[in-house]
């Protein structure tokens, strides 16, 4: 049986670790960057919300800007046409732009390469937020400084 005074340490030593919790975890949050994303869309396309539902299960807060023209963005952000998808994410320096899945998102701002963006070009079926288009092999791009890309990313058997 234990004793009293041995339940009151206990109690207290709990108390003091559950109460450093949420610091830590700010800490631990601000150590790997802030998980923040904002979202450029235009008003009328239901599979950006699906996608911007995706990153936000990954953990990811979204901000949504809806825009008519989302030209002057990727612009902006160095995103070709050819490139081009229907909306454009902002993390820190990278634009993400299109289905991009999370864990892509999450290598790329953990890798940091010298890159302006990564991007799922079109609307690939099976990509995050294109699900009930069925599912077709995609590979994802990082668009690298000078304007080239490389792959990135492979999915659904790509």
């Amino acid at each position: 049986m234990s004793s009293p005074r041995l339940t009151r340490r206990a109690a207290l030593v709990t108390g003091l670790a559950t109460a450093a919790l949420p610091p830590l975890a700010q800490a631990q949050t601000a150590g790997r960057g802030a998980r923040r994303i904002t979202v450029y869309k235009t008003p009328w396309c239901g599979c950006c919300g699906g996608w911007v539902a995706h990153m936000r299960d990954a953990g990811w807060t979204a901000r949504v800007v809806d825009l008519d023209d989302l030209a002057p963005i990727r612009a902006r952000h160095g995103i070709p046409d050819r490139l081009a998808s229907c909306h454009t994410g902002v993390v820190g320096r990278y634009a993400i732009e299109g289905h991009v899945p999370a864990s892509d998102v999450e290598r790329l701002v953990r890798e940091a390469p010298t890159a302006r963006a990564l991007t799922a070009p079109g609307m690939p079926a099976g990509s995050p937020g294109m699900e009930a288009a069925g599912r077709e092999p995609y590979v994802t791009l990082l668009i690298l400084a000078d304007g080239s890309t490389r792959p990135f990313g492979r999915h659904n058997g790509a």
